[in-house]
């Protein structure tokens, strides 16, 4: 008992910076879409990732041939050759890239210290939803995994290699493509769960200022972590191509979301308000009234 104890405190303190990314993904995600479904997703997205890591490391498939050092499973918790860290880091990857999706397609409401997306219960099980919070995951893995190949060179540890070095900082394509799947396998499993049609807001749903502003801002957040530990470790042209490759996509996203705030329809607002009437867009158009 006391050797389980120091390996779930090592756990956490260990890594830090993974629980935190953790804490704000459950501030994020439960006011969406209430506790339940919050810990059920966690639960099956941690199942979904870490086979999808079990089979690579044991088959090649999806993310091709790659390895664990088992370093750490003295201090830290490992389940069958997987650190337990590593595919939980998924469950907030992947929902901070599906609540960005939803901000870049949804009409957005904005009011005096606040701004609401007004996402229908079509637009959060829509395939373009699905595909968008897709790319943006393995976006997010294009700038995560060469840093963390790095681990050697800062507080990560090396944990894992591959077989053969790839053409992108050492990693290889394939990793990519298997991120893809498996992004696009989360998200619809996020989708199905968040599926049910419900009179009234889940337990756990709160109307917090800027609440769809979380998991955006949760998706910069790890963008600019890693970013910040290419440049901690001296790999100043890596963290130039992850600074060049998203100044675009970031600057279209805030460009148009000012665009479009505040230009939605009535029949959006009504459709939005219908499938969620506890939204808090619906409070303040009745203020404006």
């Amino acid at each position: 008992m006391p050797h389980f104890l120091d390996i779930a405190i090592g756990t956490i303190t260990m890594r830090p910076y993974l629980f935190a990314f953790f804490g704000a993904f459950l501030l994020a995600c439960v006011p969406h879409i209430g506790w339940r479904r919050t810990a059920t997703y966690t639960l099956v997205g941690y199942f979904i990732a870490f086979g999808s890591e079990w089979l690579s490391i044991n088959t090649g498939f999806p993310y091709g041939w790659y390895y664990y050092i088992d370093t750490t499973s003295c201090r830290e918790l490992w389940i069958a050759g997987v650190p337990f860290f590593d595919s939980l880091s998924y469950v907030f990857l992947s929902y901070c890239s599906y609540a960005t999706a939803l901000f870049i397609i949804s009409p957005l409401k904005t009011w005096r210290w606040n701004v609401a997306t007004l996402e229908t219960r079509s637009i959060r099980r829509s395939f373009a939803a699905l595909l968008l919070g897709s790319f943006l995951q393995t976006f997010l893995d294009i700038v995560i995994d060469p840093v963390a190949l790095q681990g050697r060179r800062w507080f990560l540890g090396q944990i894992y290699g591959y077989r053969e070095a790839g053409i992108h900082f050492g990693v290889p394509l394939s990793n990519y493509a298997g991120w893809l799947l498996t992004s696009f396998c989360l998200i619809a499993a996020f989708q199905l769960i968040d599926a049910r049609r419900l009179d009234d807001a889940p337990t756990g749903v709160i109307n917090l200022p800027f609440r769809s502003l979380l998991g955006p801002v949760l998706y910069l957040s790890v963008l600019i972590f890693n970013t910040a530990m290419m440049l901690v470790i001296g790999e100043r042209f890596m963290a130039l191509c992850a600074a060049l490759m998203f100044t675009l996509p970031i600057l279209m996203v805030v460009i148009l979301a000012l665009r479009r705030a505040n230009r939605y329809s009535k029949e959006e607002l009504g459709g939005h308000l219908r499938d969620y009437p506890w939204s808090p867009a619906g409070r303040a158009s009745q203020k404006g009234q």
